[in-house]
């Protein structure tokens, strides 16, 4: 049993911005694998099953800064180890249309990862990084993840959800350390 998680602020005025990029590859896949949402676990949950694994998709609803209380009631009534999560957010110190896949490690000043290694008390969960680039010349960081992708970067963000989709499948399969060499790019 595995989790997959997106993150991502709810609400209509944050659908398309650069700090949903969770969500965005997470909607994606339910859509791919055809998968309703229902509300529980203080999210949005869907399970479908890949490679024979049961497989929980989770979007977490108590906005960013909170989100691994979400994630933490999921792994607490299903009893999903660490490195059974997978957390995929956006990175500012990516360029968009690049991924990383990683097993572990520090929040890298994402709150929404913050939130989620203090709930669960573990850093060893994976993580895929979803790149947004770093904000123009006179943006403020929080301005910049809050604003939508500019209209010259929609192809290039497509790619990289289509690319975070196999990338996450793999993952799910137990290919995670394929899914790193064949993204990590």
């Amino acid at each position: 049993m595995k989790l997959i998680v997106g993150l991502g602020n709810p609400g209509v005025q944050y659908a398309e911005t650069r700090h949903n990029a969770g969500f965005l590859l997470l909607d994606c896949l339910a859509e791919e694998l055809n998968l309703d949402f229902r509300s529980k676990f203080q999210g949005l949950v869907s399970e479908t099953q890949i490679g024979g694994e049961k497989i929980y998709l989770l979007k977490p609803q108590t906005f960013m800064n909170l989100s691994g209380r979400s994630i933490r009631e999921v792994v607490q009534f299903y009893k999903i180890a660490p490195q059974d999560i997978l957390v995929i957010y956006d990175d500012m110190d990516l360029a968009v249309g690049r991924l990383r896949l990683r097993s572990s490690g520090s929040a890298g000043g994402h709150n929404g990862i913050k939130s989620t290694i203090a709930e669960l008390g573990s850093e060893d969960f994976w993580r895929l990084k979803v790149g947004i680039g770093r904000p123009p010349t006179g943006w403020d960081s929080a301005r910049y993840v809050l604003a939508s992708f500019a209209k010259e970067e929609i192809p290039v963000l497509e790619e990289v959800l289509d690319k975070g989709m196999k990338a996450v499948t793999l993952w799910a399969k137990g290919e995670g350390d394929k899914a790193m060499n064949e993204y990590n790019r």
